[in-house]
């Protein structure tokens, strides 16, 4: 078998939060399709960072590099991709452009033999436990009681509130917050925060030691640039778990995270990851230091199958918004039940796309790709709420 083509496309959806209103957060990704000459292809994609930047990558250099490969063949694609393309071992639009053509490239491996990704890479169980990222972080007081208990109603049994992420905020506004989240839900439900690398590392700790009554499961990217350093010195300081590591790249920033002690949990995304073929050797080494693996940065419909594949393998996050952009553009796609996702077994990803949604929400012209009034994460900023309403 070889690769034929490889074609990458944009596109975007627009999330209607029930009680909240239309389009408070908009998500973009790269889908990308690989094709080979037995008529098997496998799609992939990444998420909004770069998108046109990403796209040339995959058209000018991962395209010529790779048309009559093997798929078979992930370990001397990414090692000619890492000698021929990123011999300084880069991250950003590299390994988001490489990690959607390894995960359609496990896709088509996967339909070719039959077998589930999951298997492929382990197969320890088709199940892993579910999280729900439910707190924005334009949410007050009220807003976080009330859909932390709407998302404990619809079944789910462990929630993530955002901390951070508005600048007239401080980390003062933010203990009221998760104080408000944790009296919401009682006791025994297990509430995360994750504050998207925003604090510096005395604001975190300020945080961290105001909250240590709210039974945190973990503080996820408390400090700024994920910097393995100030996280390992922040970890020592609090008596709560720390998780980090969805969009470091490659296994030589997460190797950062864990040989400093920076982290309880690591959390590498595969679709920034370089795909599956990087995120397996995170996974292995995460096992060496005894260390259990969830995921951050969304997008489940593509994580759980290494959560599910490795032993190590942990929650998988069902934020909200990727959550629904994977139900809007493929079919097929697992929900959470019970606070529990179960793969379909069905072969590669598991699911398939839904072309006509792809059609209808494809991005041609890059001005229409921008975040206009939003954050980099594609949340609509406070301001433009306040305008909007």
């Amino acid at each position: 078998m070889k690769i034929t083509d490889i074609k990458a496309t944009l596109h975007r959806h627009e999330i209607d939060l029930p009680d909240i209103g239309k389009s408070i957060e908009s998500r973009m990704f790269v889908f990308v399709e690989v094709h080979t000459d037995e008529e098997i292809s496998g799609f992939g994609i990444t998420g909004s960072m770069l998108p046109w930047a990403i796209i040339a990558c995959i058209h000018d250099h991962l395209k010529p590099a790779l048309v009559g490969r093997d798929p078979y063949n992930t370990e001397e694609i990414h090692g000619h991709v890492w000698k021929k393309l990123n011999s300084r071992a880069y991250t950003g639009v590299i390994s988001n452009a490489l990690a959607a053509v390894d995960i359609a490239l496990w896709d088509i491996r996967g339909k070719k033999e039959g077998r589930s990704i999951h298997q492929l890479l382990g197969g320890f169980r088709d199940w892993a436990p579910t999280y729900a990222t439910f707190g924005y972080p334009f949410f007050d007081e009220k807003q976080l009681a009330d859909y932390a208990i709407k998302f404990l109603d619809d079944g789910h049994k462990m929630l993530k509130m955002v901390v951070g992420g508005e600048p007239s905020r401080t980390w003062k506004d933010d203990v009221r917050r998760v104080h408000a989240a944790r009296e919401a839900i009682g006791p025994d439900v297990d509430l995360m925060i994750d504050a998207n690398c925003w604090f510096n590392p005395t604001d975190a700790y300020m945080l961290a030691r105001n909250i240590e009554d709210c039974n945190i499961r973990w503080f996820e990217e408390p400090i700024e640039q994920n910097d393995a350093r100030a996280l390992a010195d922040f970890r020592q300081r609090v008596s709560m778990p720390v998780a980090a590591g969805q969009m470091e790249g490659h296994r030589w920033r997460s190797r950062e995270l864990i040989v400093h002690h920076a982290v309880d949990v690591i959390q590498p995304n595969v679709l920034y990851h370089g795909g599956f073929t990087e995120t397996l050797k995170i996974g292995h080494m995460a096992q060496a230091f005894n260390l259990p693996m969830a995921n951050g940065g969304g997008w489940p419909i593509f994580n759980m199958h290494h959560l599910c594949g490795l032993m190590n393998g942990g929650p998988v996050e069902f934020h909200y918004g990727m959550w629904q952009t994977g139900k809007h553009f493929f079919e097929g796609t697992p929900d959470p039940v019970e606070g529990k996702m179960t793969l379909s077994g069905r072969p590669g990803l598991g699911f398939t796309p839904n072309y006509d949604a792809l059609a209808n929400g494809q991005i041609t012209d890059p001005k229409d790709s921008q975040f206009e009034g939003r954050d980099g994460h594609g949340y609509l900023l406070r301001e433009a709420i306040e305008q909007q309403s």
